[in-house]
């Protein structure tokens, strides 16, 4: 029992203590930000860069091509982490959004930069995921939640700086430089990553579910191009969009046969035989939905009917990104104090197609705060919806289903943003095609096709000039956030079918962290998780449940000489000598402090040699034993939600655990408690 517990499996974390730990955590930091901020950056770009390329009618695939690639590369790149070290996946991933942010930049076509923001999507989400992989590796696990905290901050700040960002960039340089200034920083990332990031892989090779990958891939587009393209490109009754759906709908049917069989399927079907899963992850769609195809056009509705510049157009999209960031951190903060989750779904919803009704009301004579309030009130609905799915589904799936069913949840989110982008855009291009023709029309030659295309032509011209084109654009703009209000009201009729269930204890407390909310990609496995939660429970309360396992465990030692006899064990595990200066040193106290402590030990036999060069006896390690033995006891004990687990996994899990929490407290500068002779 013992020596399972403390010999950890091979390869281990590599944890980074001090500066070394700052600057790999802040490479990893920022290579997540680029790749975040380029699903919103170009949400205010997007009318410029149309007047500049053309092919309005394809501008949603701007966004939506991203997504898809982000999403489906989500699914598989973690176990590439896995396979190959995470390191390199990283650095590779961070060099293919390289390239596709050059290429973006460079674009002499609509087509072109489609395909390079697909490209630079097949980076983003690989960069996104092996950074959140990567905390596991070099940070301590009593640390971990408040890193993964930060982290999930950062993916959620985005949501602000993205159209801010984009604005400033197109106003003050060009859209290009949307995409360029991610290429010196980027190269700053691989570089950094290269001295500092640990390369950490697992043994034994990956099983991948290739044959699912590509056919969601295939049944994802389809849809998507299918919405994208009727009614615009084509007519919805052509062969050419039947053939689309059909074939959407074929390859779908197929992937859900193929992962009937998969040895470990990206998205096991058991999981809907359960309310809550299949719920949260249409929820998640519905809610996607929402956000991403308002952010899109939201901009393009200030920029054409307002006149507003690009980067004032991101600052008046301000309200909305408050009032989600307010609802998204209340309801995450309320949530892991009383564990009541279902109320802000089902509140949350409605306000949604509320907020999106408001914003349907909108025209060119419009009050700048009637328009911040409309905004306001979607974000308050988006808030309150988005954040707390993850949890309710982390709390409900079987243990050995936590990491698939997180990553669903996330999976179906992006997809519904993409779904939403496209949709969007494909009513957007269906109602101003019948309204712009005569519009322009109607100004009898003062305005052109031309001067329409774009925000800043159109209102260099005078205000009763361009009247009739600015309300083609108001009232396109209007029909496209009034059809999308009965998909937030579908999304109430689902929130209601949530069950609401206990939340276990070591989970609450991760209910408030941006990242879940704003669906932060994450490969961790489940006993990554498990972990995590491990590191929650022990941790909590400043240490206090780790002092009272050693006082609990009836070892014949006191906290301060089993603290003391963790420090010379754990450097034994990893090869390290142990003096009594060392381990003063390392904790920064006087070593006279710790003398008489030692001196105890080696008096009693637990430890041999000299206070210059500390081991471990047989009777030492027969007390390391059995406090790991107490130690699982008690972390079985307190540790809920795991009865579904079979025993053998659970019991290997926490043994592996134990392990690196014991190697943790000894070499990472965990305080000395009740230090007495």
């Amino acid at each position: 029992m013992a020596t399972a517990m403390v010999e950890e499996r091979a390869p281990e974390a590599h944890t980074l203590t001090g500066r070394a730990r700052t600057v790999a955590f802040l490479t990893i930091a920022l290579g997540m930000l680029l790749a975040a901020l380029d699903s919103t950056v170009v949400s205010t770009a997007l009318p410029t860069i149309v007047g500049d390329l053309g092919g309005g009618d394809h501008v949603s695939w701007v966004v939506t091509s991203y997504l898809l690639a982000q999403t489906v590369v989500t699914a598989v790149i973690g176990k590439f982490g896995d396979q190959f070290g995470r390191k390199t996946i990283f650095q590779l991933s961070v060099a293919l959004f390289i390239i596709g942010s050059a290429l973006c930049g460079m674009a002499q076509g609509m087509g072109w930069l489609i395909g390079s923001r697909a490209l630079q999507g097949l980076g983003a989400g690989g960069l996104t995921v092996t950074a959140t992989a990567l905390i596991a590796d070099i940070i301590p696990l009593r640390d971990r939640g408040r890193y993964q905290g930060a982290l999930g901050a950062v993916f959620g700040i985005t949501t602000v700086l993205g159209p801010l960002l984009g604005g400033f960039f197109t106003d003050n340089l060009s859209w290009r430089w949307v995409f360029y200034i991610n290429v010196p920083l980027a190269l700053v990332v691989i570089a950094v990553a290269g001295r500092t990031l640990p390369n950490v892989r697992a043994t034994g090779r990956q099983v991948i579910d290739y044959v699912g990958i590509v056919f969601i891939t295939i049944g994802s587009s389809c849809l998507v191009l299918a919405t994208s393209w009727g009614g615009t490109t084509h007519p919805w009754g052509s062969p050419t969009i039947i053939g689309l759906f059909a074939g959407g709908a074929l390859a779908l049917g197929i992937f859900v046969l193929v992962e009937l069989r998969a040895v470990q399927p990206i998205l096991p079907m058991r999981l809907f035989r359960e309310r809550v899963f299949w719920t949260c992850c249409a929820l998640s769609f519905v809610v996607g939905f929402a956000m991403m195809g308002s952010i899109t056009f939201l901009p393009t509705f200030l920029q054409y009917v307002d006149g507003v510049s690009a980067m004032d157009s991101g600052v008046r999209m301000l309200p909305m990104v408050l009032g989600l960031m307010l609802t998204a951190i209340t309801s995450g903060n309320i949530v892991s104090k009383t564990g009541r989750y279902k109320i802000f779904p089902v509140v949350g919803t409605p306000v949604i197609a509320i907020g999106l009704l408001l914003l349907s009301r909108l025209d060119e004579s419009s009050p700048a705060l009637q328009e911040a309030g409309s905004m306001f009130v979607l974000g308050l609905g988006i808030g309150a919806s988005m954040q707390v799915l993850t949890i309710i589904v982390q709390n409900t799936v079987d243990y050995r289903d936590l990491g698939v069913a997180t990553s669903a949840v996330t999976f179906f989110r992006t997809l519904g943003g993409a779904f939403g982008a496209a949709v969007f855009g494909s009513l957007y291009s269906n109602f101003l095609s019948g309204r712009l023709p005569e519009a322009i029309a109607a100004t009898k030659g003062a305005v052109t096709p031309q001067d329409a295309s774009t925000p800043s032509a159109l209102h260099k011209l005078s205000d009763q000039t361009i009247q009739p084109v600015v309300h083609a654009y108001a009232e396109s703009l209007d029909h496209v956030f009034a059809w999308a209000a009965p998909v937030a009201l579908l999304g109430l009729l689902i929130a209601l079918l949530i069950p609401q269930v206990t939340l276990h204890g070591s989970v609450k407390p991760g209910a408030a962290d941006l990242g879940e909310g704003f669906a932060m990609p994450d490969s961790a496995s489940a006993e990554d998780r498990l972990a995590t939660r491990i590191a929650r429970l022990v941790y909590a309360d400043h240490g206090r449940p780790l002092i009272q396992i050693m006082q609990d465990a009836d070892l014949g030692l006191d906290e301060g000489r089993t603290w003391a006899l963790l420090e010379v064990h754990g450097r034994a595990r990893t090869g390290h000598p142990a003096s009594l200066g060392e381990v003063a040193q390392a904790h920064r106290v006087p070593a006279i402090v710790m003398q008489p402590t030692f001196e105890s030990l080696l008096h009693s036999g637990h430890l041999a040699g000299s206070l210059g060069d500390l081991t471990m006896t047989a009777k030492g390690t027969e007390v390391m034993e059995k406090l790991g033995a107490f130690a699982k006891t008690w972390i079985v004990g307190h540790l809920e939600g795991i009865d579904d687990v079979d025993e053998p996994v659970i019991d290997a899990a926490i043994q592996r655990i134990i392990g690196r929490l014991l190697k943790e407290i000894a070499e990472r500068g965990q305080e000395p408690v009740a230090v007495t002779s």
